[in-house]
């Protein structure tokens, strides 16, 4: 079967998340949107190993989303994929919705409502506060490589995530352990809730700093498909060593009154910027 047409596939992600976010009334924005074109690829061009029809397949891939604010960007991706109704996103952020604004692994519904426990097909990790995924990620690829499984961790993080004490003890945990089947993406956006991360808290080089870990790096740019394609044979060149894939996004791409300004971090749009930002998607610009 062919693959599909991924930058159209990202873009439909994106039209899903505005909607999405609009009908919430609440949620974040910006790092969703960065980061459509690493979640088509992953779920739609062969950069995750994954069923739709089977979510706890053993041989999957385990994708750790750690910076668990960019919920809608997995939920909308999950649901384009087969893993639920594309209806149920209207329940984004609502109370006792499976579609909480950070990803639960199992949603315990109050009593009253007569639904019991619902769990959402695809959710590897129930994330809260950041730098806690990083560690989760961890966990998992040492618990598979003691295990003798062959699947990869993906754990996408984010930049500001990075400027927190336990995602340093989690990468030099992850080059002590030798975990050859753990790779870190960390989305470089470059914004946070309340500015630029350059100017709040600056990262320096972070690929030495990576490098100085004890971890293989490679920088992308995350919306270039043809970059996307390399980073997994590239990883198979460092069987034995933890991978970093620093990843250049542009916060709340393809909506040009979104881009790379910080403020739509943590804000979903009107539901008149949402018909705004729709029509320049649906116009084709990416």
């Amino acid at each position: 079967m062919p693959k599909p047409d991924l930058p159209l596939v990202a873009r439909d992600i994106r039209k899903n998340i505005i909607r999405s976010l609009a009908i919430a009334g609440s949620g974040h924005t910006a790092g969703a949107m960065g980061t459509a074109d690493i979640f088509a690829w992953w779920y739609f061009g062969g950069g995750l190993r994954h069923r739709s029809g089977e979510p706890s397949w053993e041989g999957r891939d385990r994708l750790i989303l750690s910076c668990g604010h960019y919920a809608p960007v997995l939920y909308v991706t999950l649901a384009m994929a087969g893993y639920f109704p594309l209806a149920e996103l209207s329940s984004l952020r609502k109370i006792g919705s499976r579609l909480q604004g950070h990803p639960v692994k199992r949603v315990e519904l109050k009593k009253m409502s007569g639904l019991g426990h619902e769990i959402l097909p695809g959710v590897e990790n129930t994330s809260g506060p950041l730098g806690q995924g990083v560690s989760v990620a961890v966990g998992m690829a040492l618990a598979a490589k003691r295990r003798g499984e062959k699947h990869w961790v993906w754990c996408l993080g984010s930049d500001g995530e990075v400027q927190e004490g336990q995602t340093w003890e989690a990468y030099i945990s992850a080059v002590k352990y030798e975990l050859g089947n753990l790779i870190y993406v960390i989305d470089y956006n470059n914004i946070q809730i309340t500015g630029e991360v350059s100017k709040i808290m600056p990262l320096g080089n972070l690929k030495k700093r990576l490098e100085g870990c004890g971890m293989e790096v490679m920088e992308i740019d995350g919306h270039d498909f043809e970059d996307l394609e390399k980073v997994k044979e590239w990883a198979g060149l460092h069987p034995k060593t933890p991978k970093a894939v620093i990843m250049v996004t542009t916060p709340g791409k393809g909506v040009g009154f979104m881009e790379n300004n910080y403020r739509w971090h943590g804000i979903p749009p009107t539901k008149e910027q949402a018909f705004d930002a729709l029509e320049e998607l649906i116009r084709g610009k990416k």
